[in-house]
């Protein structure tokens, strides 16, 4: 596990890992996000912002 979280920070430092976020929601619409996300519409993350 450890070495996995190494892998990624060091990717995403890098900028060789860059996630793809499909949609961010506020935390007042998690229903609406997660209904999104059982859509299978996204391509990419669904991003809740707190």
């Amino acid at each position: 596990m450890h070495r996995a979280k190494e892998f990624i920070t060091k990717g995403l430092e890098a900028g060789a890992l860059q996630p793809v976020v499909s949609k961010t929601f506020p935390f007042s619409e998690m229903v609406e996000a997660h209904e999104y996300m059982e859509s299978n519409a996204q391509i990419g993350k669904i991003v809740i912002e707190m």
